[in-house]
Order: C-alpha cells, then sequence, then structure tokens
C-alpha cells in the first residue's frame, strides 16, 4: 500500500513508499522508522513469545494470553504455533496489548 504525505513546495502529493524488510540471510537490523511490531516480530520468526491481548465489551474473553512460537507477522496480524500441540493461530494485533520474551530480541 502507498501512503500520501503533502509536499506544499511542490503542490502535490508525493507517494511514499513503505518501509523495506530485511530480506533472510542478510544481518536483520531496523532503522528508527521500520521499528514497526510486525517488523520486530518478523525479526525474531521461531522464537517463543507471550501475548497479552484484550476484548472490549467481551464478557467471555475479556483477557487472552498466547504463549507460542512466531511463525509470520503481517501489519495486521500475527501467525502464532503451540509447540506442544502444533495448534496455530492466527492472532490480530488491534487487540495486542503486549508481548514478552523470555531470550534476548533481534531488534537492532
Amino acid at each position: 500500500m502507498v501512503q500520501y504525505y503533502w509536499n506544499p513546495a511542490y503542490q502535490q502529493q508525493m507517494p511514499q513508499q513503505p518501509p523495506a524488510i530485511p530480506a533472510s540471510g542478510r544481518q536483520a537490523q531496523l532503522t528508527q522508522e521500520e521499528s514497526y511490531i510486525e517488523n520486530i516480530l518478523r525479526l525474531n520468526k521461531g522464537k517463543v513469545a507471550t501475548f497479552y491481548f484484550t476484548f472490549a465489551n467481551n464478557r467471555e474473553w475479556n483477557a487472552k494470553v498466547v504463549t507460542g512460537v512466531i511463525e509470520a507477522a503481517g501489519r495486521d496480524h500475527v501467525v502464532v504455533s503451540d509447540p506442544k500441540t502444533g495448534k496455530r493461530y492466527l492472532l490480530l494485533m488491534i487487540y495486542l496489548d503486549y508481548v514478552t520474551f523470555d531470550e534476548e530480541l533481534q531488534y537492532f
């Protein structure tokens, strides 16, 4: 998706490309502008993480905690697998509060 910003000097809208994701095989590093949650999760693919979610106005699932291996991450979701059962979860970022790791993160 291309995002636009207003450039008053040219009196037109100029396209701004989203940040590139480092290719696998190269040393994974993020710049300040690329430090989005999905990019951080992608850098830590294969690691075990605990995801904390809250669901407003839901009496059954007010809060949920999911622990598993990060399989993939997109702009609005993360795929996590439970290593004990093999079950996979597609979790929506809109409900995500925070993530914890029991090991060092790959960030920069």
